[in-house]
This record gives C-alpha cells, sequence and structure tokens, in this order.
C-alpha cells in the first residue's frame, strides 16, 4: 500500500469518528462540545495522514521529525487556533497556544517514539529465537 494511501486511511478514520460524534451533539443541540469533537477530528486527521513521514525510509530521522513538525505547524496550530477551543483575543495568548502545542507535541513524540523502540527491541527480540 502507497504511503498516500495508508495515510488517508489513518487520517480519515479517526476523522470520521468524531466527525459523526460531532453531528450527533449538534442534534442534540450542544453546539459548543460538536464544535470541539470536529476540530479534534481534522486535528486527529492531519496526525493520522502524517505519521507515514516516519515511514519514508529514504529519509534521515532528524528530516522526518523536521518535516513532520512543518507540517503540524502549518495545518494543527491553525486548526487549534480556529477551532475556538483557546481565547487567541492577544498576542500573548496565541504565544500561549503555541507553547502548548509545542509541549503536547514533544510528549507526543517522546512517548510514541519510546513505545516504537519498545515494540521493535520486542520484534527483533522474539524473530532471533
Amino acid at each position: 500500500m502507497n504511503l498516500l494511501k495508508k495515510g488517508l486511511i489513518r487520517g480519515s478514520i479517526p476523522f470520521m469518528i468524531l466527525t459523526i460524534i460531532s453531528i450527533l451533539l449538534t442534534f442534540q443541540e450542544s453546539t459548543a462540545p460538536s464544535n470541539d469533537y470536529f476540530s479534534l477530528g481534522v486535528i486527529a486527521f492531519f496526525l493520522g495522514f502524517t505519521s507515514v513521514i516516519y515511514e519514508i525510509q529514504q529519509w534521515r530521522f532528524l528530516k522526518q521529525i523536521i518535516v513532520h513538525y512543518l507540517v503540524m505547524l502549518v495545518t494543527v496550530f491553525p486548526t487549534l487556533l480556529l477551532s475556538g477551543m483557546y481565547s487567541i483575543d492577544s498576542f500573548e495568548e496565541v504565544i500561549s497556544v503555541y507553547v502548548l502545542f509545542n509541549k503536547v507535541g514533544l510528549f507526543l513524540f517522546l512517548i510514541t517514539y519510546l513505545i516504537s523502540k519498545w515494540r521493535n527491541r520486542v520484534y527483533m527480540r522474539a524473530h532471533n529465537q
């Protein structure tokens, strides 16, 4: 399966689930949570879609990290700003959202990196016996 198709599948599944929840909340007249779930669906789509960047074997790991961060910066960060989940009435508030974006991104990166390393180690042990 090519990377584009794999990325679309990875991104579309959580997007569809969160969009369905958003629609159901809209019918229940819960507009604010509905908008939040839709925004989270958009963010989940971008995260899933771009996860395939780490499968481009011709790229060094550092290049994968930089490209992924830049793509998140032009997709997820604006989604956060436009979602209404954060007050952005001043430049300081926008900077605050940017700092939070980076903190959460670094946390998620480290967790997924460590899980990946652990999974690879378990896989290698199982296949070397």
